[in-house]
């Protein structure tokens, strides 16, 4: 066990502590320091593309059940307030607001994903900035630094854990979106480096999110961005008050890697901090261009590919899925239950779902989300075909790469391996490709005028003297 309580245990290699004696006070000091006209533009630009991203989906989650509960329970819990929310005639306390976004965000597992630190490294950290940013009133570009600061902290922390997080059956999206989150608002909340540092001891207090939605298709998954941004809003508040934290946040004794990863402790602590302000891990957050799990998007290549080959629904005998087994846990076993999900979201979490749906459609939308498609027997009967096997070449962790091995009725086997999923940032999807993304996820929800307001505010944004021309535009009682 990587037990490290004292600054002087650290490793000798510890220079990434950066004159810093732990990493909570090397984190402070980035977030306190950096601004916007730090980053390159080309990374500005590619921050612009992950907000409009998240809020094109979270105003398509305002169509689903889900949202729709999750806003109604908000709403009935704290009331009215003056922070509007994404696709909502509504306003509401600017905790709840954080909640209810991030939950919008994340809902229907589209946004975007760190591949290395497996974790979805927008949901949280644009759902705190947007309400603290208001809160504050901040700028575009104000909100834009902290949106990234929550980006590129997350990503690294998640990265450290080098997936132990998920082996033990935790969703690092959540357990770890809390951190870079809380330095969000930290940020716009003006608190000084040391006050930062105490905003992170008291986000792992708040820090949580487990994967037991897996066992039935549960909706918690959803909340947890939600919850770490509205953790981070109350960590920042509390510290800014002179409420202290823990100091050793994450290599402490009972710190965030040694309390989640226990005895198979292996984390890499300098990945927390290795190349800030230097090497943009937003460049390594990728695109999702199915609405499903990150792991099932190569199957969902791989089998448009197998049908571009000849194989078809009619002439399919069995399939087998290439994958890691780590990866296989969430989206092959229980094999049984993942061959027929009970609803949307055990189907988003289904190797077996995606390559029989996307073999008798021809494609992988939202709409193959629906009753009509979740019941049909004949993508079930073809589910029920599909088993997995360990991939000896996965590139898992870095990219979540995938192969399929198809038998067809006549006898014939046919294969295809996709290396790098695509929306990564070795397989990119386009500037244009994202914009189209936005367009069909935002008007399921809202006119084409008010999409375009959105987006106008969005690509324009480190221009933005307020933030309230957007929230306007995003919200519908603008």
């Amino acid at each position: 066990m990587n037990i490290i309580s004292k600054p002087e245990q650290l490793p000798s290699s510890s220079s990434f502590l950066e004159g810093h004696s732990t990493i909570s006070a090397s984190l402070a000091a980035f977030a306190a320091d950096f601004s916007l006209d730090e980053a390159p533009s080309h990374v500005v630009e590619r921050a612009k593309l992950h907000i409009l991203d998240c809020f094109g989906i979270a105003l398509a989650s305002t169509t689903f059940e889900f949202g729709q509960r999750a806003a109604n329970a908000l709403r009935a819990l704290g009331g009215d307030g003056g922070y509007p929310v994404i696709g909502f005639d509504m306003a509401l306390p600017v905790r709840d607001q954080a909640l209810l976004n991030g939950t919008l965000i994340h809902g229907l597992d589209f946004d975007d994903t760190h591949t290395d630190g497996v974790i979805h490294a927008s949901a949280s950290a644009l759902a705190a900035a947007f309400a603290q940013g208001l809160r504050h009133d901040a700028s575009g570009s104000e909100m834009m630094a902290a949106y990234l600061i929550g980006v590129e902290v997350s990503a690294r922390i998640g990265a450290a854990a080098q997936g132990g997080f998920h082996s033990r059956g935790y969703h690092p999206t959540g357990l770890v979106g809390v951190f870079g989150a809380a330095l969000s608002a930290a940020k716009l909340g003006h608190l000084t480096p040391k006050q930062m540092e105490d905003a992170q001891g008291i986000a792992l207090s708040q820090s949580s999110g487990n994967l037991e939605f897996l066992s039935d298709g549960a909706w918690t998954k959803r909340m947890h961005p939600g919850w770490a941004a509205t953790s981070a809003i109350t960590a920042a508040a509390l510290a800014k008050e002179g409420f202290k934290g823990p100091s050793q946040a994450y290599e402490g004794r009972y710190g965030l890697f040694n309390l989640y990863l226990g005895q198979e402790n292996s984390a890499n602590l300098a990945m927390c901090t290795a190349g800030l302000g230097e090497v943009w891990e937003l460049e390594n957050v990728g695109f999702k261009p199915y609405p499903a799990c990150h792991f099932n998007h190569a199957f969902a290549d791989a089998t448009l590919a197998l049908m571009s080959q000849g194989l078809t629904a009619d002439n399919v005998d069995s399939v087998t899925a290439f994958i890691h087994p780590t990866q296989a846990a969430v989206v092959c076993e229980p094999l049984v239950q993942k061959r027929r999900p009970q609803n949307a979201y055990d189907a988003q979490f289904s190797i077996p779902y995606i390559v029989a749906t996307s073999l008798t459609r021809g494609r992988f939308t939202l709409d193959e989300l629906d009753a009509d498609a979740i019941n049909d027997e004949r993508a079930l009967a073809i589910a029920a075909k599909v088993d997995w096997q360990d991939d000896p070449d996965t590139a898992f962790p870095r990219y979540y790469s995938g192969k399929l091995i198809a038998r067809t009725k006549d006898g014939r086997t046919i294969e295809h391996r996709e290396a790098v999923n695509r929306g990564s940032d070795a397989n990119p999807l386009s500037s244009d490709d994202i914009a189209e993304k936005f367009w069909a996820n935002a008007t399921r929800a809202v006119s084409k005028s008010k999409a375009q307001r959105v987006y106008d505010e969005v690509m324009n944004l480190e221009m933005a003297e307020e933030l309230w021309p957007l929230a306007r535009a995003l919200s519908l009682a603008g």
